[in-house]
């Protein structure tokens, strides 16, 4: 069977914040990342959690896959389009600011664990 995945677009933080997050929950059950993510007191990894439990839904709806056995098999969040904006500086110069956003993907698959 495919891969199931799912994808949050122009999350609004930089994926520099958002990759340890991801490093937490890389490679683990789907029901064991939630329960890591709910205890993040980052407020990004909600919007982590939700992009998993989209992934958890779109395979057990779509592919019919059991909930209990899907695990995390690729989880990213890549860069996305900046905001640029300037900001006053000292003897009438400017500053530059770069907004960054994120792009998170996850990839979830059934655990074959075949004896």
């Amino acid at each position: 069977m495919p891969h199931v995945r799912a994808s949050a677009k122009q999350i609004g933080t930089s994926p520099k914040r958002l990759r340890p997050m991801l490093d937490l929950v890389r490679g683990k059950p789907v029901n064991e990342a939630l329960a890591t993510l709910v205890l993040l007191p980052s407020p990004w990894a909600k919007s982590i959690a939700k992009v998993v439990q989209a992934a958890a839904a779109n395979a057990e709806n779509n592919m019919l896959m059991d909930r209990e056995a899907l695990r995390i098999v690729h989880i990213t969040a890549d860069g996305a389009t900046s905001i640029k904006r300037l900001e006053p500086r000292a003897r009438g110069r400017v500053g530059h600011i770069t907004k960054r956003f994120s792009h998170i993907t996850v990839v979830v698959d059934e655990d074959r664990e075949e004896a």
